[in-house]
């Protein structure tokens, strides 16, 4: 079982990545799907979402659930049916999950150069302290972009803006962690975010 890594923040939370490595076939016939979630996977177009899915089923299985075990509410989160809070995702041959007592988002990106097009749709006060010039400009992007992403993960909240609603103070790579700050209906919610990286991936959570 392709069980990459195992991080456990405390004694209520633990993060799992699952690396990819197997077919189709293989996670398709090794796990215990609800109709639902068949005819979710069997509808997918693309065989990288596909395989995610799936991967993420395995993940569950690690923790002690099954797929029966999950389920999304209208906002598209994922809830545990034993009231403990998880959030999920996946990235090329890369997932994740984490599973907690308190609220969580988790986010898993391969750096890529094409993060620079996009990057002023999802910052605006990081690019005070950003340099385009540094060796780790891609790489301080995709932890932005991640920790912004397990945010939204977290709140859950359509229409949050990652460019004025979300914040990251200035961070180094090799510090692991920084705090964000999520300014909502003129309330400011201050989070501790923690962020690393393997094999060309980062991976950022936050907890509430």
């Amino acid at each position: 079982m392709p069980l990459y890594k195992t991080i456990t923040p405390n004694s209520q939370t633990t993060v799992k990545i699952w690396q990819i490595n197997e077919s189709y076939d293989y996670l398709f016939h090794k796990t215990e799907l609800t109709k639902e979630s068949l005819e979710r996977v069997l509808g997918m177009k693309s065989k990288i979402h596909q395989l995610g899915f799936l991967s993420v089923r395995h993940l569950l299985a690690t923790f002690g659930y099954s797929d029966s075990d999950l389920f999304y509410g209208d906002n598209g989160k994922p809830y545990l049916k034993d009231g403990k809070h998880i959030s999920i995702s996946h990235s090329f041959n890369f997932s994740a999950v984490i599973i907690s007592t308190r609220d969580v988002g988790i986010d898993i990106e391969k750096q890529r150069n094409k993060i620079t097009i996009i990057a002023r749709k999802f910052i605006d006060y990081e690019f005070a302290y950003l340099n385009k010039n540094q060796l780790d400009y891609i790489k301080k992007l995709t932890v932005i972009w991640c920790i912004k992403e397990s945010l939204y993960k977290l709140f859950a909240i359509s229409g949050l803006s990652f460019k004025t609603c979300f914040l990251v103070i200035p961070f180094e790579i090799n510090h692991n962690e920084t705090v964000a700050w999520v300014d909502y209906k003129n309330e400011k919610h201050r989070f501790h975010s923690h962020f690393f990286e393997f094999e060309n991936f980062t991976c950022a959570y936050v907890m509430g």
